[in-house]
């Protein structure tokens, strides 16, 4: 039996090298690791493993961004990056203050073994009292991963990297943070109004249709998403018309919020971000909480983003930590024949062609024409779909393949597509089909169409043309011997233009039911 359908069409990803050239040439995770080989014993940190206040114009330095009025904040956001991804290990004061003091006594004994003379109290360079000292750093055990760990290890680190980046945009932004510390210490969330946890899943929620909106599209994110459109997504009913007022403004209010998260998403290459118009939110008009693009407006304006292949890679590996089934185009290479056709039923067009060829490239041309046309048999439901997808497969196997469709002419179920397959390449001697074939190969064709919810403008003209190819069409349809047969009549009633043909689909479709 065919497995399980997913609820997600398949992401085309790039393969884990690129992924992880690209997760090291992010600009954040690229800081974070600068800083990681920077650390060393000179290196004091925080009670929260955070750099000093006095450390910080060093190590804006080492990122190239000294005399930058930001330089401070782009160190410290690395910093904390390179702390909880690994790349960096913090010392408690008690041991950075041993460090240094087995630092100096080792440099005492160089001095006093190359003869300069130099006394151990002489050697006070780097000293730091232990009241002095908050705690050190260095490098950390990840740091070796980035160069010597495979493409694997690399994605590990960058999704640790993410999920800092994810907690950091999850937050609120404070002036002052001592303004919202209670006495105890401790945040109080409710007081501000602020829930973490519904804040998480907000972006959560917003990322994930942001990845279904780009799979749904092909899945390889080639085109960018109106911010608007995603803000929408989250608050706008399914079953709402027109949005009322209060609902455009929570859009809006949603729409710079997620405006500064996208900002903070970018560094670590998630997502490709082009921001709202500063024009559009310094103006203060009596409407501006509620507005959104007009018909002739540039929408972009409102902010566009999209997913990187890492964002996709990132969001998917997040789905799947979570239990979603979130497919990948290639997973069904190493998979029968028969679940190959059954899932490639939802998958967008570019997707089936991409994982079709996946599944070629491991198998002998015969061989998979050969299993192909096997699994296409069946009078089960999802038969003429699977059918569809065998003739879609097969012009891909290529001329290998003719053979093995030459033997299934005489097949009373694959006999029509056969043909079918050998007329579009040209080929000779092919035996013309009995009438009954070509009948029973037409209910079977619309079947598919139908299930493969297909454009109504093209269903039409399918049906349209069948019945003007055949005269008395319908009185050889309903005797067809095809579990759809009836199904399929009732549909070509409903999709023909023609009054009287319509009503002629209809007898045709109620002679089919009484007669079986």
């Amino acid at each position: 039996m065919p497995e399980d359908r997913p609820t997600l069409p398949p992401v085309r990803l790039h393969s884990d090298a690129e992924l992880a050239r690209a997760a090291l040439g992010a600009p954040l995770l690229a800081r974070a690791v600068r800083l990681a080989r920077w650390a060393g014993p000179g290196t004091r940190v925080g009670a929260g493993g955070e750099l000093v206040d006095e450390q910080l114009p060093d190590a804006a330095a080492v990122l190239g961004l000294a005399g930058d009025e930001e330089g401070a904040a782009y160190a410290s956001e690395a910093w904390r990056v390179a702390v909880d991804t690994g790349l960096v290990e913090v010392e408690d004061a008690d041991d950075a203050a041993d460090a240094d003091a087995d630092a100096d006594a080792d440099a005492d004994a160089a001095a006093a073994g190359a003869g300069a003379g130099a006394g151990a109290g002489d050697a006070t360079g780097g000293d730091v009292a232990d009241d002095d000292v908050a705690g050190g750093a260095g490098a950390g055990a990840n740091l070796a991963l980035v160069t010597g760990g495979s493409p694997q290890d690399v994605l590990g680190l960058w999704l640790d990297a993410l999920d800092v980046v994810l907690a950091d945009a999850s937050a609120p932004f404070f002036d002052d943070i001592a303004d919202v510390v209670g006495a105890d210490g401790g945040v109080d969330f409710e007081a501000l109004g602020w829930d973490p946890e519904a804040e998480a899943e907000f972006l959560e929620g917003v990322l994930g249709n942001l990845y279904l909106l780009t799979v749904s599209d092909g899945g390889a994110g080639d085109h960018p998403v109106p911010l608007p459109v995603l803000a929408a997504s989250m608050i706008v009913p399914e079953d709402m018309g027109e949005p009322t007022d209060d609902v455009l403004e929570q859009v809006s209010e949603a729409m710079m919020r997620l405006d500064d998260q996208f900002r903070l998403l970018e560094p670590i290459g998630l997502v490709e971000y082009r921001p709202v118009d500063e024009a559009l939110m310094a103006e203060e008009t009596e409407d501006a909480a509620t507005q959104t693009p007009a018909d002739d407006e540039d929408v972009s304006r409102y902010g566009m983003v999209r997913l990187t292949p890492l964002g996709l890679y990132g969001i998917r590996a997040r789905m799947l930590e979570a239990g979603v089934d979130a497919p990948a185009v290639g997973e069904l290479a190493d998979k029968g024949a028969e679940v190959l056709l059954d899932r490639l039923t939802h998958f967008p067009e570019p997707a089936a062609r991409a994982e079709t060829e996946q599944w070629l490239a491991r198998r002998a041309p015969a061989a998979a024409a050969r299993d192909l046309l096997a699994a296409a048999r069946g009078a089960d439901g999802g038969a003429p779909l699977r059918r569809l997808h065998c003739q879609q497969a097969l012009t891909l196997v290529g001329p290998h393949a003719e053979p093995e469709v030459r033997a299934v002419l005489d097949d009373a179920e694959l006999g029509g597509l056969a043909r079918v397959w050998l007329a579009e390449r040209g080929a000779s001697d092919v035996p013309p089909p009995p009438e009954s074939m070509i009948f029973w190969l037409a209910i079977d064709t619309i079947a598919a169409q139908l299930d493969a919810d297909g454009e109504v403008e093209e269903l039409q003209g399918l049906v349209e043309g069948l019945v003007g190819q055949h005269s008395g069409f319908f009185d050889a349809a309903w005797r067809v011997a095809h579990p759809r047969t009836a199904d399929v009549l009732e549909a070509m009633g409903r999709l023909h233009g023609d009054k009287r043909v319509a009503k002629d689909a209809r007898k045709a479709a109620f002679k089919s039911r009484s007669s079986h």
